[in-house]
């Protein structure tokens, strides 16, 4: 992401398209939307006013307005006797205000004269973030507001991104670039994946072999892990890890946007860049560990239960949890090789001295005795659904990953959970459609219409129990996405349904609307401000095989200020075909057969994949 989205949120405008769109362009759609005629007029004259000058969501306002040209002067209504912030050409945002929204939630009033906005810290900021998408910047310096009543508040307290920064390193502004992005969203909690076995990426000061053997991979798998050319690599090291300081800037940034940062300490599985800078933490301390070079999961490397073990694991976790201030820490669980466990003279005795049947058991025995540890620092664990294997630790948080079955156990158990699985088009680095023009991903199949389906309370649950579906969260795993503008390739559109999936009503959900009116408006300004993104093609083309003698071909561009061009020639469309600017009328001869090619092409000149339509008589 080449600037931050507050840049990219100074520019935002709506067109007359987006004026019949009765969300007004917001993403994601609110609770309830009162369009009203008029607009409010925005320049270097408007005053905010407010009840709380230092609140964070206040002075992030003003600082957009700054930025903007815009008035940004802070006037605490305390002090002038507006209680109520009614004033002209004011803004004023209120904490203290007589009238209940749901936690996280806000009211917001605009009319010619002025706008108020109620919320309580971040739904203030939310509230900020709706105002935010609604401004038109013209050219003589001003901004206009469309005058509307809304009130909004989100369907779920957990609103999540993951980042994978273990099998590709993403540096602080990346990361600080996806906060933003994040934020302007509504999305609350970022999960911070940041030891695997392809690198441990956080400092820890007491154990400082952490960073510099397990930071380091001596090189990186080519192409897919498996299958043809698996043996191919770059041979270039690579590496990298977050300092604490830079760390806790990070948290502190997302702090002033109100996102949670969980980080993921992974165990008692995916532990390889661990056991290469501390082999005394395997079962077999003799043998050479490395930080692992390519993707999918060591089959015979695994932490070992020992109590010198469990020593440091909490020595790290200590650090860990005093540096990030989020109640929840996620330790893992997943995909744990247990044939080491089972291979091992110390573990099996433990088995058998615990009672615990097997080496299920004992993943068990290994996540309570964790969260014991991090319970006992007033933390609360969450894990991978693998975690209630062998009996799930008491407090323990699920999030539920493969497939609903796991969450759906947990939380008729009485467990929280949050859904990410795959099969609902939550998994980011699968591939956006089938198609050999699409980049090079980890496989599976999420279009943006999968990821803007998924509900993340399952029918399957009785009414008592849906109450433990506590959120949703997407997952960008990046052992095939090596670079920020892939990292946002495959991001976006996607984050923008995964927001509307957690925040708006299910009964005001429109895919229509959001693919057709919303998306291309936002993507407009990806583009602007140098954003990557991956281009939708044509709205109403695809490829597909139509029959008939006569066709009506009508098309819409998926980007606002796109070009969409088209050949019937069989050749692929570049700029130097003919531009779509009307609806066409094709007649193809009997026993014949047309190809209707389609390319989407932006200002930026960002491309779609290539649609193909066979028109066939």
């Amino acid at each position: 992401m080449k600037k931050l989205l507050l840049l990219l949120l100074l520019v935002l405008s709506l067109d007359a398209f987006a004026q019949h769109d009765p969300n007004m362009g917001i993403i994601p759609a609110p609770v309830s939307v009162k369009k009203v005629q008029g607009d409010f007029k925005l320049s270097s004259e408007t005053i905010i006013l407010t009840d709380s000058p230092e609140c964070r969501a206040v002075r992030f306002f003003a600082g957009y307005l700054r930025k903007a040209g815009l008035g940004s002067s802070i006037t605490d209504i305390n002090l002038i006797g507006k209680k109520d912030g009614v004033m002209k050409n004011s803004v004023t945002l209120l904490t203290n205000f007589k009238d209940e929204v749901p936690k996280e939630g806000y009211e917001l009033f605009i009319d010619e004269n002025h706008i108020v906005l109620n919320g309580r810290n971040a739904g203030l900021f939310y509230g900020v973030q709706t105002l935010m998408q609604l401004v038109q910047k013209k050219n003589d310096g001003t901004a206009t507001i469309p005058c509307a009543a809304i009130r909004d508040y989100p369907r779920f307290p957990y609103r999540g991104m993951h980042l994978d920064v273990s099998r590709h390193f993403f540096d602080v502004d990346f990361v600080k670039q996806y906060l933003d992005l994040m934020a302007a969203y509504k999305l609350n909690t970022f999960h911070w994946h940041l030891t695997d076995d392809q690198g441990w990426r956080i400092e820890i000061k007491k154990y400082p072999k952490l960073t510099e053997i397990g930071s380091m991979r001596a090189q990186t798998k080519i192409g897919r892990a498996a299958g043809v050319d698996s043996d191919l690599y770059d041979n270039t090291p690579y590496g990298g890890f977050y300092t604490q300081e830079q760390i806790t800037d990070i948290i502190h940034y997302a702090e002033d946007r109100y996102i949670t940062i969980i980080p993921e300490i992974e165990m008692p599985g995916h532990s390889v860049a661990a056991m290469a800078a501390y082999p005394e933490l395997s079962c077999d301390p003799s043998k050479s560990y490395k930080v692992r070079e390519t993707w999918g999961v060591a089959e015979d490397d695994v932490y070992c239960p020992s109590d010198d073990n469990f020593k440091i694991i909490t020595d790290i976790l200590a650090e860990v949890m005093d540096l990030f201030p989020s109640r929840y820490i996620h330790i893992g669980g997943d995909e744990v090789p247990k044939d080491a466990w089972k291979k091992s003279e110390f573990c099996q005795q433990l088995i058998q001295d615990r009672d615990l049947k097997d080496v299920n058991g004992l993943q068990s025995y290994f996540i309570s005795r964790i969260e014991l540890f991090v319970n006992s620092r007033d933390h609360n664990i969450i894990g991978w659904d693998e975690i209630l294997d062998g009996g799930l630790a008491p407090n323990a948080t699920v999030m539920s990953w493969r497939g609903e079955a796991g969450g759906i156990k947990a939380a008729q158990l009485g467990h929280d959970v949050i859904m990410t699985p795959g099969s609902g088009g939550l998994y980011f680095d699968h591939a956006q459609l089938k198609s050999p023009q699409e980049p090079l991903s980890i496989g599976g199949n999420a279009p943006l219409w999968k990821t803007y389906a998924y509900d993340p309370v399952p029918k399957e649950l009785d009414k008592d129990k849906r109450k433990h579906i506590i959120g949703v969260q997407a997952n960008l795993w990046t052992e095939y996405i090596a670079t920020p503008a892939k990292a946002e390739y495959m991001l976006l559109p996607r984050m923008l349904a995964l927001a509307e999936v957690a925040w708006t009503p299910t009964a005001n959900k429109d895919y229509k609307n959001f693919a057709e009116m919303r998306i291309p408006h936002h993507l407009a300004h990806f583009d602007a401000e140098g954003i990557n993104y991956r281009v939708p093609t044509a709205i109403g083309a695809k490829d597909t095989t139509m029959n008939g003698g006569k066709f009506n071909i009508e098309l819409a561009s998926p980007v606002e200020g796109a070009t969409i061009y088209y050949t019937i020639d069989g050749y692929t469309p570049r700029e130097t075909d003919l531009p779509y600017t009307t609806p066409l009328q094709i007649t193809v001869p009997e026993h014949n057969t047309i190809d209707f090619k389609t390319i989407v092409i932006t200002p930026s000149g960002k491309r779609s994949v290539v649609t193909d339509m066979k028109l066939v008589n």
